[in-house]
């Protein structure tokens, strides 16, 4: 019998919220196995409600709890096993730093990015940003095939040969399209590497976003880097950039011009196990942390972009500013290859606030009209006009035919539904 659990039962509290958002969903239903999904499917499909699917961690973007809707949580599919060298199979319900962990003593990595309290299912149907992405690449770059439960209650395989145009729509537009069981990734040999912390405080802050951007792309592709920006009366950054591999010699000379900016205050580097690089904290995620987020994909950090960044923090709308370079290996993907079609830029850069949702917005669009694209799972604002912004032309024509073949009903709606209906 499925597990379903409602307002009322005791455990409802643990299970209505994300980390970013609560919620009071009619029913939250949770399969022990993989062939309980497709009953769990059924059974939510039978409440004519909305459909949300939680692979069991952060949820940043809000779209898996909802006000009376039904939730498919899939936490218990979290097995992480290896099939051969390089080959592994991940549940979706596992959370990224368990599966760091889990891989590091067979001398594996798979990229997935800065917090290993994210589920595996989220991110490895959108995209993938981590800190060796510039050598690797996304995480969807890396997966050969999944398991997929479709809006009809079939459980298909898809892979580059098997259903081969759902398996391209899983890879940046997955949510549309069923919920996945399974994932299989080809991960890398890349269990150490070197990391560096470094703090900031500049006076100049666009100037300064400036040159850490021109540091970046001039970087080695095997240096990924993240920056978090404070602003207030002294601002205030910290970069965490990490160079894939042992060699330190190499890595050295790789991360020194992050360490030679001007504003540099602190660092910390040294050689660890990629298991440690994720900040993994194992916390339950219970809505406390109710803030808003807005993205988008930038070419260069340039100097009108990083002065509307500036600008951003000085009204205090933004709390911080989250800058990731992409670039490297997630460019040499033609943009054609995945649903996720975002393969020219070297930047993502986020806002995240918890105050006035609307100054915020406004605060934003400035920003919004200087980039050319958003990730998904940083985006908290599901407007119709920001699907085309995260798909582009001939990205969106292919995903909605293919959502009219796979979903004709619009089951799967609730993450940037690219029905043409919507």
């Amino acid at each position: 019998m499925l597990d379903v659990i409602r307002p009322g039962d005791a455990r409802y509290p643990g299970v209505q919220h994300v980390y970013t958002a609560t919620g009071s969903p009619a029913a939250v239903v949770r399969p022990r196995s993989a062939a309980e999904v497709p009953d769990a499917l059924a059974l939510a499909r039978a409440h004519k409600q909305s459909i949300s699917v939680r692979s069991g961690g952060h949820g940043i973007s809000s779209t898996s709890t909802s006000t009376g809707g039904v939730v498919v949580d899939l936490g218990a599919l979290d097995a992480v096993e290896r099939l051969d060298d390089q080959h592994v199979r991940i549940g979706p319900g596992a959370r990224w730093g368990r599966v760091a962990s889990t891989l590091h003593p067979w001398g594996l990595a798979i990229s997935s990015g800065d917090s290993g309290d994210v589920g595996v299912g989220g991110l490895a149907t959108t995209g993938g940003i981590g800190l060796m992405g510039r050598a690797h690449g996304l995480t969807i770059d890396h997966l050969t095939a999944a398991e997929v439960v479709t809006a009809d209650g079939r459980s298909v395989r898809t892979s580059a040969t098997d259903h081969p145009d759902l398996f391209w729509a899983l890879r940046g537009a997955g949510a549309n399209f069923g919920i996945v069981t399974a994932f299989e990734f080809r991960a890398a040999a890349t269990p150490v590497v070197v990391q560096l912390t470094v703090a900031y405080q500049p006076r100049d802050v666009a100037g300064f976003l400036e040159r850490w951007g021109a540091v970046v792309e001039t970087a080695p592709r095997a240096v990924s880097a993240f920056l978090y920006l404070m602003g207030g009366p002294a601002p205030f950054a910290q970069a965490t950039a990490v160079f894939a591999g042992d060699d330190t010699a190499a890595a050295s000379d790789a991360l020194q011009p992050f360490v030679q900016l001007a504003e540099t205050v602190g660092q910390r580097a040294g050689l660890v196990p990629y298991a440690s690089v994720p900040l993994t904290t194992g916390a339950p995620h219970t809505g406390r942390q109710a803030a808003a987020a807005h993205t988008g994909l930038a070419v260069h950090l340039d100097r009108e972009l990083s002065r509307a960044v500036t600008v951003l923090l000085g009204t205090g709308a933004a709390d911080m500013v989250q800058v990731r370079s992409v670039g490297g290996a997630v460019n040499d993907v033609p943009a054609d290859a995945t649903a996720y079609a975002h393969r020219h830029q070297n930047f993502s850069v986020t806002a995240v606030s918890a105050g006035d949702r609307s100054q915020f917005s406004d605060a934003w669009s400035p920003l919004r009209a200087q980039m050319d694209g958003i990730y998904l799972s940083f985006e908290s604002d599901h407007r119709p006009a920001d699907v085309v912004r995260a798909f582009p032309g001939a990205t969106l024509s292919r995903l909605r035919e293919l959502k009219r073949h796979w979903d004709p009903d619009r089951v799967f709606t609730q993450n940037f539904d690219v029905s043409p209906a919507s």
